[in-house]
């Protein structure tokens, strides 16, 4: 009788979970609706055929991709496989990674290639309402491996990999992006002013690096990019800086939908107006923090100036001299006076021996955009003032 007890227990349990298995199955098509939902916030739009599921495993396939405002105009990405993947609370869905096909694309005489393409930790929402971070698409890794465009059988453009890295905080995130080995070949430039250009300032190659690190606080919608940074060999480092306040989920969710609105708008002058007239009252909520603009020369300047000045007919030197005497000339237009003798000696600085010059501004208090806006309409010789514009060379 026990033996036979047991043996019916095993029964009811094996059917039991017979019964519940599908229960607890994925929905990969569940999956890429919600996925879709999430990117058409910001009018991205992904459709596929079908998502067959294999244990925690989603394959997508005849996966394409388009933009609401370009109906039809769609970029074929064929198969998408999402591995790890599990059902988060309240019907979200989170992929360990999501793998791409390699990209080989052919027109005519150009070819455009990209390999190992992938997502790591992506979080698709339940409910794209944008209201909250748990309500938005996130990633915590976007990466890829070689990326080149080949003409006439030769790459005039190429980079070695891309890799972006976002990071969750206490209400907000931080970010990092780094495009690594990018190289261009400008031998194939066939405009001879531009091909002489090009050969005299020694850019016939250009290679280098983008940088981006930053973050952002979601309440206070404080956005501070610390470093976008250019830097190439041979030419220098180009870093832009900015912090503002004000960009909230909110702000985002009602930018997406003066745009949308507006691409509905067959009248096309008419929707231009509208979400001119949308962007001028969203930047009401705006606050200027800081922003700056640095290069670091790197040989470029005075190859710059002895090519200028050759085509004048005198030199480099002789150009350098002539700029210093026109500045100030210039900045006198403007009747700026405390600035113009600030980019007077900052140009004088940097001509001398070029290293570095930055132009920044950081006001002692953060300036709402409207303050901005009624000094740049009323006043624009107070607007130095206002932003505590400063020049520097050499520091």
């Amino acid at each position: 009788m026990k033996h036979m007890r047991n043996l019916r227990l095993m029964m009811a349990s094996t059917a039991f979970l017979a019964l519940a298995g599908p229960s607890f199955a994925l929905d990969g098509a569940d999956m890429m609706k919600k996925l879709n939902a999430a990117t058409s916030a910001g009018g991205t739009v992904i459709t596929f055929e079908k998502a067959d599921v294999d244990g925690d495993t989603v394959t997508a396939t005849g996966v394409q991709v388009g933009y609401a405002n370009l109906p039809g105009d769609t970029l074929k990405i064929g198969e998408l496989t999402f591995e790890g993947v599990e059902e988060t609370e309240g019907g979200g869905y989170h992929a360990k990674t999501v793998s791409f096909p390699d990209i080989d694309m052919s027109q005519e005489e150009g070819r455009f290639s990209a390999k190992d393409i992938e997502i790591a930790g992506l979080t698709i929402p339940a409910n794209a309402t944008g209201e909250t971070l748990n309500d938005i698409l996130l990633y915590e890794t976007v990466s890829t491996g070689p990326i080149a465009l080949n003409v006439k059988g030769k790459d005039v453009f190429a980079i070695e990999g891309i890799e972006s890295n976002l990071e969750r905080q206490d209400g907000g995130f931080t970010y990092d992006a780094n495009v690594a080995g990018l190289k261009a070949d400008l031998s194939q430039v066939e405009d001879a002013s531009a091909k002489d250009a090009i050969e005299k300032l020694g850019l016939t190659t250009i290679d280098g690096t983008v940088t981006m690190k930053g973050s952002w606080e979601v309440d206070s919608g404080k956005i501070a990019v610390d470093e976008y940074a250019f830097d190439f060999k041979n030419i220098g480092r180009l870093n832009i800086a900015v912090d503002f306040s004000g960009y909230t989920l909110a702000f985002v969710k009602s930018l997406q939908e003066a745009v949308k609105t507006a691409e509905a708008n067959p009248n096309k002058e008419e929707a231009n107006q509208a979400v001119g007239l949308a962007m001028l009252g969203l930047m009401q909520q705006l606050t200027f923090n800081s922003a700056s603009i640095r290069f670091d020369d790197a040989s470029i300047t005075k190859k710059a100036l002895d090519y200028a000045g050759a085509q004048q007919g005198v030199t480099g030197d002789q150009l350098t001299q002539s700029l210093k005497g026109l500045v100030p000339i210039m900045m006198a237009q403007l009747n700026l006076p405390e600035l113009q003798n600030q980019v007077s000696a900052a140009v004088n600085t940097y001509l001398d021996g070029p290293k570095n010059l930055t132009v920044s501004a950081a006001p002692e208090k953060p300036v709402p955009f409207p303050m901005i806006i009624g000094a740049a309409m009323g006043a624009p010789n107070t607007i130095p003032s206002v932003l505590g514009v400063k020049v520097t060379a050499n520091d």
